[in-house]
C-alpha cells in the first residue's frame, strides 16, 4: 500500500479502499479457526462453499455430510460450520472439514459442561475392553464410561441401555489428548440421594417405625428395611441391654421388629434406631435375683455353643453348653432343649457393671463326682462297662453313675508285660470290677485299677532276700535264657543265658525242654522297684564257696607244684622294695 499513497489519482485511492476492505474480511481468516460457509452448489459427490474472503470455493466431500447424519438438512443458501484446515494448498485450494468442525465444537461444550458439573445427554453405541462407548448426543463426541460407572450395583447385562438417551456426569477430560470420562453410576447415585433426603426428612427423634424387616446383619450392628424405601442400622449396643457377641444370636433375616428413632442425620442421610430402649431396662431390678439360686428360664434362641434364654421379658443370659451337663462335655443344647421350653437353671453370676448374668442347668442337679465319693469312698471296689479304649488307656462308665473313669494301662496287670499287649485283652462293653484309686472332684477326674483287685504276686517274696534258694519251674528256653515260674508264684521270671551255669559249656539253654524243676538263687531283690533277678549261676558259686569252706583247711594245697609261688612273689616284691 506504501506504492500508492503518494499518488493523486482518484482511481488510485478506490483501489486503495477496496484492497483495504478486501484485507479486512480476510483478515478473520485463520487457520485452524472454526468459521462458517453458504452452501452454492450441491452435486452427488460434493458441496460448493462460499466463504468471503477466499479466492477460491471450497469443496466438501457429500460422504463427510452422510457420516455426520446431515444430509438431509443441506439445501442451496444454508450455512455450515467448517474447520479452515488449509487457506491454500499447492494446488492452490482451500481445505475445510465439516466433521472436525463438529468435534471441536463438541468439545467446547464438554469443557463448559465440565466446568459448571452439568450433566449431558448422550447414548451408549458400544462396548470395550474395561467399559463402554458414550456418544454425545448434541455434537457425536465419543467418550468412554468404565464398567464400574455404568449402574450402581452390578449389571451382567447391558443390552436394555444401548442407544437409549440418558445422563451422563462428565468425571475426566484431558484437554491435551482430547479425551472424556464420563459416569451413568454417579447420576443414579444423584438422583438416590436427593430421594433419600426427601424420605430422611419424615423421620424425627422419638418416632417408632412399625414392623422393621431385618435385612441383614454385620459383626457392628443389624439393617433393617424400613416401607421398602430406607435401610436403617441398630448399632450392637442398641439391640438389647444385655450382652450380644453378634446379631444373629438374636435375630433372623425376614423378622418383624418395631424400632425408637434416637438420631437423624441429614447430612450423612442416615437415621439411627434402638430396640431395647423401646422398654425399660432390666437391670433396674436385678437385685430382685440372687445367686446361687434357681429360677424358671425360657428358650429364647438355641446356638451350637449354648442357648439364650429369658429371665424376664429383655432380660436374656447365655447357658453354655459347658453348663448342660455334669459329665458330657460336647453336648448341644439343640438336642437337649427348643425354643419356648421353660427349664430350671441357678444363676452364678450378676455383673452389672458388663450388664451380664451367668446361667447353669447341670447345677440344678447332684454333682455325680461328689455323689459317688460319698457312697464310694478312695480303695473300695466299683463296677462299670468299658466304654472306649485308646493306645494307653480304658475309660469305664462306672455303673448308676454317668460319669467314666479312666484305668491306665500300667494299672491292668501285674505282669511285666507292655501296656499294647494288655490292652488288647478287653473289648468295648465288657464289664470290669475295678479299685477306686482316686477322685478329683474339681477337676472331674476319677482313676481306677485293675490290678489292685488282685493280690499282688510280689508278696511271694515277703521274708526273702538276696542270695536265698528257691524252687523255680522251666516253662520254655530260647537263645536268651530260661523262663521259669517259682512254686506258688504266679509271676514268670527269665533267667538269662550267663546266669544258667559257671562253666560256659554247661551255659546251654537247649539242656532244658521244658518242666524241669531246679534250684536257683535271688541275686538282686527289690521289691519297692518291682525288681528280682533269680541265677542258677550264683547258686553253684553259693554252694561251691560253702564246700571249700566246709570241707578244706588252711594248709591245704600246700605241696602242690604252685604252692609257694604267692610267697616267692612277695619276697621278691619286697626285695625290689629295699
Amino acid at each position: 500500500m506504501e506504492i500508492y499513497k503518494d499518488l493523486q489519482n482518484p482511481k488510485s485511492k478506490e483501489f486503495e479502499e477496496l484492497l483495504s476492505t478486501q484485507l479486512s474480511k480476510t483478515k478473520n481468516l485463520v487457520e485452524g479457526k472454526i468459521i462458517e460457509g453458504k452452501i452454492t452448489k450441491i452435486t452427488e459427490k460434493f458441496v460448493f462453499l462460499f466463504i468471503e474472503g477466499l479466492k477460491s470455493e471450497p469443496v466438501l466431500d457429500i460422504n463427510e455430510l452422510k457420516s455426520m447424519g446431515i444430509t438431509d438438512s443441506i439445501k442451496i443458501g444454508e450455512k455450515i460450520s467448517v474447520l479452515l484446515e488449509r487457506i491454500e494448498d499447492k494446488n492452490g485450494e482451500v481445505l475445510v472439514s465439516a466433521t472436525k468442525a463438529q468435534k471441536i465444537k463438541g468439545w467446547h461444550k464438554l469443557v463448559d459442561a465440565f466446568e459448571k458439573s452439568e450433566p449431558i445427554m448422550g447414548k451408549i453405541t458400544s462396548k470395550c475392553k474395561g467399559g463402554v462407548i458414550v456418544e454425545h448426543i448434541d455434537t457425536g463426541s465419543l467418550m468412554f464410561c468404565p464398567g464400574s460407572q455404568i449402574s450402581d450395583k452390578p449389571l451382567k447385562d447391558i443390552s436394555h441401555l444401548m442407544y437409549e438417551p440418558q445422563k451422563f456426569a462428565l468425571i475426566k477430560l484431558d484437554k491435551v489428548r482430547g479425551n472424556a470420562c464420563v459416569s451413568r453410576r454417579q447420576i443414579i447415585s444423584s438422583h438416590k440421594k436427593e430421594g433419600k433426603a426427601k424420605i430422611v426428612e419424615k423421620y424425627k427423634v422419638g418416632d417408632v417405625i412399625k414392623n422393621a424387616i431385618v435385612k441383614g446383619y454385620s459383626s457392628f450392628g443389624c439393617f433393617f428395611d424400613v416401607n421398602s424405601e430406607l435401610d436403617v442400622l441398630v448399632h450392637l449396643q442398641e439391640i438389647s441391654y444385655s450382652r450380644v457377641n453378634h446379631p444373629d444370636e438374636i435375630f433372623n433375616i425376614g423378622e418383624k421388629h418395631d424400632l425408637l428413632v434416637i438420631s437423624v442425620d441429614k447430612e450423612k442421610l442416615q437415621v439411627g434406631c434402638s430396640i431395647k430402649k423401646l422398654s425399660p431396662d432390666p437391670f433396674e431390678h436385678i437385685s430382685n435375683y440372687e445367686i446361687n439360686k434357681p429360677y424358671k428360664v425360657k428358650v429364647v434362641k438355641l446356638m451350637d455353643f449354648g442357648a439364650f434364654c429369658e429371665l424376664e421379658p429383655g432380660l436374656s443370659t447365655l447357658l453354655h453348653s459347658s453348663e448342660l451337663s455334669w459329665t458330657k462335655k460336647n453336648l448341644s443344647a439343640k438336642k437337649m432343649f427348643k425354643v419356648g421350653d421353660e427349664i430350671e437353671c441357678v444363676i452364678t453370676e450378676i455383673d452389672k457393671d458388663k450388664r451380664r448374668v451367668a446361667i447353669s442347668h447341670r447345677l440344678t442337679k447332684e454333682n455325680p463326682f461328689e455323689a459317688l465319693e460319698k457312697k464310694y469312698p478312695v480303695g473300695s471296689e466299683i463296677s462299670g462297662t468299658i466304654n472306649s479304649i485308646n493306645e494307653y488307656a480304658i475309660y469305664l462308665k462306672i455303673d448308676d453313675f454317668d460319669v467314666d473313669a479312666f484305668l491306665h494301662c500300667n494299672d491292668l496287670s501285674y505282669q511285666d508285660n507292655s501296656g499294647e499287649e494288655e490292652l488288647k485283652k478287653f473289648k468295648k462293653g465288657e464289664k470290669l470290677k475295678v479299685k477306686l484309686l482316686e477322685i478329683k472332684t474339681s477337676q472331674q477326674k476319677i482313676r481306677v485299677g485293675l490290678k489292685q483287685t488282685q493280690i499282688d504276686p510280689f508278696t511271694w517274696f515277703d521274708g526273702k532276700k538276696v542270695n536265698d534258694t528257691i524252687t523255680v519251674k522251666v516253662i520254655s528256653s530260647d537263645n536268651k535264657g530260661l523262663l521259669v515260674k517259682p512254686e506258688g508264684c504266679e509271676m514268670d521270671f527269665l533267667i538269662k543265658k550267663n546266669h544258667i551255669a559257671i562253666n560256659a559249656a554247661d551255659a546251654r539253654p537247649s539242656r532244658f525242654v521244658g518242666g524241669e524243676r531246679i534250684d536257683a538263687a535271688i541275686s538282686e531283690l527289690n521289691i519297692g522297684k518291682r525288681k528280682v533277678t533269680l541265677s542258677i549261676k550264683l547258686l553253684e558259686e553259693l554252694q561251691n564257696k560253702e564246700a571249700v569252706s566246709k570241707f578244706s583247711s588252711p594248709l591245704s594245697g600246700k605241696n602242690l607244684p604252685f604252692s609257694s609261688l604267692s610267697d616267692k612273689l612277695e619276697k621278691k616284691d619286697k626285695n625290689n622294695k629295699d
